[in-house]
């Protein structure tokens, strides 16, 4: 017969109080399998695994919801969530690590009498952006095999792959040789062991001879690069086909494809100023373009992914994983959070919005470069 736990014992082991084991039994998080002979609650193996993933993922300050999210997700066992929450936890230590690195710079300059400028002060904060989102990535940011199947399908018969600003290993296809290339150490320390191996580079400069691979892949990271066209021609050096799934700026009005931008978050236009055109970046590489229609149940937690499920932009650990938020500033976030939550609390924006409940995707602007 299967060992159980009482929920007193439970509850000392967890370092919680029983209130909050009855208060996850009640929601619906973690409920106990087993009752005592009098009638107790009692727990199995299985729920103290489920309840340790709780709250790992709420000492790392996911909201309750959330964590029903995440500890709900059907492809992920106990080794993914391990996994996802080594990855948070290195992110963690790794910012902490940095900025503790920094303030003792800060201590030795400033017991010399040496003057401390605004950049090295504003260095506390980090300087790549990848490395302030990153933490949130794992939670958030999975592979949709809606839009996996067109990248793969666009790789055609290449069996060795190079992918480019790899960041967690999202779409690298399991069935080929896949070398990664990612420049963040945060986003570098979260790919799973059974990622492929990933190199330290830029898109710009990469480290491989000529025509070394089948084919070079990209996803949702060209809008990050210093000089997109040149990271793109890299791609091309590399690789005989080059597949980047990218973003439609060209057509007139684009802002007003998708509601947020369009009523919440007008700055995102900023956030694209100066990004190379499709057409442009199609030219540098000699790539016709593809929409990439979003479904509704989008499992990637990209910026466009929620565009059918509007409450999901008001939770923090959503947010961080979407880089257009840490790039509009703090100042903008929240009033499009603030003025998104009034609208759905009013109706308001269930009355501008209603037509969209009967989609099943929308084009909201994702485009695919083959080469």
């Amino acid at each position: 017969m299967e060992e159980h736990w009482t929920v007193g014992r439970v509850a000392e082991l967890a370092g919680v109080s029983v209130r909050t084991l009855h208060h996850y039994d009640d929601i619906g998080l973690v409920r106990p399998s087993g009752r005592t002979a009098a009638g107790y609650r009692a727990y199995s193996t299985d729920d103290v695994e489920r309840l340790r993933e709780v709250l790992a993922y709420r000492r790392l300050g996911f909201g309750l919801r959330e964590i029903a999210e995440l500890v709900g997700d059907p492809g992920a066992d106990a080794v993914a969530h391990l996994g996802r929450l080594r990855g948070l936890l290195l992110a963690r230590r790794e910012r902490v690590d940095a900025m503790v690195a920094a303030i003792d710079r800060e201590l030795e300059a400033r017991a010399k009498g040496l003057t401390v400028t605004p950049e090295e002060q504003l260095g506390l904060l980090g300087a790549r952006l990848y490395d302030a989102i990153g933490g949130a990535y794992p939670a958030t940011r999975r592979t949709d095999p809606r839009i996996a199947a067109r990248i793969w399908d666009a790789l055609g018969d290449a069996r060795t792959v190079v992918n480019v600003g790899a960041g967690t290993g999202s779409y690298e296809p399991a069935d080929r040789e896949v070398t990664a290339v990612e420049p963040s150490a945060v986003m570098r320390g979260q790919r799973p062991a059974y990622a492929a191996a990933c190199v330290s580079a830029d898109a710009e400069q990469l480290p491989f001879a000529d025509g070394s691979f089948d084919a070079a892949m990209a996803v949702s990271t060209v809008h990050h690069w210093r000089d997109p066209l040149a990271g793109l021609r890299e791609m091309r050096r590399v690789a005989r086909r080059v597949v980047v799934l990218t973003f439609d700026t060209d057509e007139p009005g684009w802002q007003d494809r998708f509601w947020l931008t369009r009523d919440y978050l007008p700055e995102f236009a900023d956030v694209l100023h100066g990004f190379p055109s499709l057409a442009g970046m199609a030219g540098a590489i000699g790539a016709r373009t593809e929409p990439v229609p979003v479904p509704w149940d989008c499992a990637d937690g990209l910026f466009e992914a929620y565009w059918r499920r509007p409450e999901a932009y008001l939770r923090e650990p959503v947010r961080r994983a979407m880089s257009v938020w840490t790039r509009v500033g703090p100042d903008a976030e929240r009033r499009a959070v603030r003025h998104l939550g009034d609208d759905l609390a009013s109706g308001r924006w269930a009355e501008r919005n209603g037509g969209l409940a009967g989609l099943d995707s929308a084009d909201l602007g994702l485009r695919l470069l083959i080469a």
